[in-house]
């Protein structure tokens, strides 16, 4: 594929921007690689002249972003997602670091859309949304000083990203047909609903248990039958007579 279509098959995630002119810094960053797909989760403010200054130039990708309320919006329709955070998380799957995740995030663009999830400025990405998508992504920044503005951190990703889609790298063995973002969302919420009719999992006393079921399937990039697979079995122990 065409490293500029791969490109076009990224979207750039902010989620829950506290600052106009940090949505304006990365529309800038973003052009400047290529990329033109931006994903606002409830922004605190936007649009906003501020955001326009701080583009400079980049405001036609500020009145292109899409604006949604949630995660799982910006999300919908996509196959891989990686969460740019700086956390040790334990239990959940390895840190990727960001120049060794760009290839293969735009090797997959070749099958579907793929996104790139910031937090916000002050506290990054909650658990539930790193969990929400397929890998976590580091920048290795200076760990006596690895605090990035917002802006810079999407500049540096998208470097990446330009820099896999303009030498790409054949994988060794074709793509899977991985599943999309709502298909793996089905299958989640389907299992809880089995587990609580069948008094395996209780609402009142949930534990950590759906977390450790997310970071269970996390591990693996769940393909499109195997998702169905797995909600037939689901299907099929529901209409199993006790």
């Amino acid at each position: 594929m065409n490293g500029a279509i791969a490109l076009d098959r990224i979207r750039i995630v902010l989620s829950r921007t506290s600052h106009p002119g940090n949505i304006g810094a990365a529309a800038r960053a973003m052009k400047t690689m290529g990329l033109s797909r931006l994903y606002l989760v409830a922004p605190s403010a936007f649009p906003d002249p501020v955001a326009d200054a701080r583009a400079s130039g980049a405001t036609d990708v500020l009145e292109s972003a899409c604006v949604v309320d949630s995660l799982d919006e910006a999300l919908h329709g996509t196959i891989l997602s990686a969460a740019i955070t700086a956390r040790r998380r334990e239990r959940s799957v390895p840190v990727r670091r960001a120049r060794e995740a760009a290839p293969e995030l735009v090797a997959f663009a070749e099958k579907g859309d793929v996104a790139l999830v910031f937090g916000t400025e002050m506290s990054g990405l909650t658990n539930e949304e790193v969990e929400r998508c397929s890998m976590p992504v580091s920048i290795p920044a200076n760990p006596a000083f690895s605090s990035l503005n917002l802006g810079a951190a999407v500049q540096l990703l998208c470097y990446e990203l330009r820099m896999a889609a303009l030498s790409p790298t054949p994988p060794a063995e074709p793509l899977p047909d991985l599943a999309t973002f709502e298909e793996i969302e089905g299958f989640h919420r389907h299992l809880e609903r089995a587990m609580t009719a069948s008094g395996f999992y209780d609402p009142a006393n949930p534990k950590r248990l759906l977390q450790r079921l997310r970071r269970l399937f996390g591990r693996v990039r769940l393909e499109k039958e195997e998702v169905n697979i797995l909600r037939g079995i689901v299907g099929a122990l529901e209409r199993k007579p006790d």
